[in-house]
């Protein structure tokens, strides 16, 4: 809109040094086991398969620890002349070892193909509730909220969480089976030995502990920067030309430096920190690992246990240390994917625009317009509309002009209830807004803006955005009449001319012209004009206003304009000033009232004819 807000602080120009309080965790995962509930068949069959794998590989150390106790005694009978090796035997035994280990990587296999597809359904799903999100979601937000930061929950923080869910589940399940498995098997093979094991448990949960503590608080700052970064990246990219043209190139450059010195110092530390536990429980594991080897040689030598349960409780020291240190990590994981959860819920659970339970049909026609002392603020301690009244008859034409600040385009957002009004009421068809379906009451409207919006396509498709239905032909009127088929058959292809993305290969001119064409081609009953013409030269916009003046016939229209060269045939001029109305009437009475518009019309064309 061509009116910019005054009363909204600009958070993008906030210190990048001030972040969100850390996240509700249990909010987090409330609304993850929400998305993943429809999945819990597969994800319960994923769980089955990853005990399987763990069961089947906790098995093999004990398997093989029986083939080293097998051909250590055939030796010791050889030597003793008693007997000698079992090849057989051990060749039986390591068949078993085989298929044990086969059997584990298959599950591990089957378990990674199931998982993989749950982790991509749900973050499917997300990505849609995110995108139908951003259509319901209260205008309001956007006010507030920077556009890189809103993409960021869309793209990073659903990305964050797919590639965080897999690895999640999957430890979270194979270590746990693994502890629990391992547990039972070294007080099978040794409880002595078990025992001494377990005294390494309290060092390991106490580095755990200490550890997820200190790098939670960097791993949900490293996520809420990512999200400025890309704000900042967003913005600078989409400004590149005014940031050019002013020469603030090294300014933004820095401004980004500073926020991408943020992210990398809370990312290093982050990963610094949650990466300190693995050598940490590796110094734990090989403590352990000496007190078993020689309590186990000593066990050995008093006949206690067999060299294979040595060697197989060995294995078992790494396979105990290990899950935990894998849960270690986790609990990062966690922490992380709950950060980027709770951006992507928060936005989830934004206010939604809000239709009445029971909406009304118009009562009258659909382009008739009350406004009855209307007053409005985006924060209502400070209004922006004082007391507004004002009544369109259908088919009318009525500009309203002032001062920027003076309310002309929050009126325009109270006509299509992107905000609601705080006291009064403002009817369209003889019903109060807050009173018609949104889709019924916006379907009444077609506007044209002083940023022409255009999405990468061809100029037919963009001015069929209007309508969809429209054949051709139609197209091609709307274009006539909008005074823009001339030179749309200057380009190459014509009406099937691809603009791009930023619409940078058509001028800012042709790209008006393209949204004047469909409005043409919507026919809503109520036009609204924002700064239309701004944007093109004085022939250019002679044409238009001829379009316009044609467009406008048996509809009403509202006209927000500061030339006030385009306005002076409208049937009615509001003049508003610090959200008053300060005069009404048509041009050329209030040139006669010698009041605030004449002077406004003066100060545009003074020393001119």
């Amino acid at each position: 809109m061509a009116e910019e807000r005054t009363d909204i602080p600009k958070r993008r120009n906030r210190r990048m040094s001030r972040f969100d309080k850390p996240h509700d965790f249990r909010r987090a995962m409330r609304g993850l086991l929400a998305f993943a509930r429809p999945h819990l068949p597969a994800i319960l069959l994923g769980v089955v398969l990853s005990m399987a794998s763990v069961a089947f590989s906790v098995i093999g150390p004990y398997v093989l620890g029986l083939v080293t106790t097998q051909l250590f005694e055939g030796v010791s009978a050889q030597v003793a002349g008693t007997g000698g090796i079992d090849f057989a035997g051990i060749g039986r035994t390591i068949l078993w070892l085989i298929g044990i280990y086969c059997a584990s990587s298959a599950c591990s296999a089957v378990q990674g193909f199931v998982m993989t597809g749950v982790n991509q359904r749900i973050c499917f799903r997300l990505r849609n509730a995110l995108a139908a999100k951003v259509a319901t979601i209260s205008m309001g937000y956007f006010e507030d909220h920077q556009r890189g930061d809103v993409l960021s929950r869309i793209t990073n923080d659903v990305d964050t969480v797919g590639q965080s869910l897999n690895q999640v589940v999957n430890q979270v399940v194979s270590s746990a089976t693994q502890v629990v498995g391992v547990t039972v098997m070294m007080f099978a093979v040794s409880a002595p030995l078990a025992g001494i094991t377990l005294l390494t448990l309290p060092a390991s949960l106490l580095i755990v502990g200490v550890m997820v503590g200190v790098s939670q608080k960097h791993f949900v700052r490293q996520q809420n920067i990512l999200g400025q970064v890309n704000a900042i990246v967003e913005e600078d990219f989409t400004g590149q030309l005014v940031i050019q043209v002013f020469d603030e190139a090294e300014n933004a450059r820095t401004r980004f430096d500073e926020a991408n010195g943020e992210l990398y110092t809370a990312g290093w530390k982050s990963q610094f920190l949650s990466g300190l536990m693995q050598p940490l429980m590796g110094f734990v594991s090989n403590m352990g690992y000496v007190a078993v080897v020689v309590a186990g040689a000593a066990f050995v030598l008093g006949g206690a246990v067999t060299v294979g349960d040595v060697q197989a409780f060995m294995q078992y020291v790494r396979n105990f240390t290990q899950p935990i240190a894998s849960l270690a990590n986790v609990s990062n994981l966690m922490q992380s994917m709950a950060a980027a959860a709770e951006r992507i819920f928060t936005f989830l659970d934004g206010e939604e625009e809000q239709g009445p339970a029971h909406p009304l049909a118009p009562t009258g026609p659909r382009d008739s317009v009350v406004f009855n002392h209307v007053r409005f603020g985006y924060t209502p301690a400070e209004p922006v509309i004082h007391d507004f009244s004002l009544e369109v008859e259908p088919g009318k034409t009525v500009a309203i002009v002032g001062p920027t600040g003076a309310g002309k385009t929050t009126l325009m957002k109270l006509l299509l209830r992107f905000w609601d009004v705080n006291a009064g009421q403002l009817s369209v068809g003889g019903v109060d807004v807050r009173e018609r379906e949104l889709h019924d009451l916006r379907g009444d409207f077609a506007m044209v803006l002083q940023d022409a919006w255009l999405f990468e396509g061809t100029i037919r498709e963009n001015v069929r955005y209007g309508r969809l239905d429209a054949t051709d032909e139609e197209v091609e009127e709307a274009c006539r009449i909008a005074r823009c088929d001339r030179f749309i058959h200057t380009l190459d292809g014509g009406y099937d001319f691809v603009i791009n993305e930023e619409a940078t290969n058509i001028s800012q001119g042709q790209r008006q012209l393209i949204t004047i064409a469909r409005a043409v081609l919507a026919a809503r009953p109520i036009l609204i004009l924002d700064e239309a013409t701004s944007n093109v030269d004085t022939m250019t916009e002679e044409l238009i206003q001829e379009a316009m003046d044609r467009l406008r016939v048996g509809r009403t229209s509202f006209v927000i304009a500061h030339r006030l060269s385009t306005i002076r045939t409208a049937d009615r001029i509001i003049v508003m000033n610090e959200g008053d109305v300060v005069e009404t009437g048509t041009h050329d009475e209030l040139l006669a009232a010698d009041g605030f518009y004449a002077t406004l019309y003066k100060s545009q064309f003074e020393g001119m004819d």
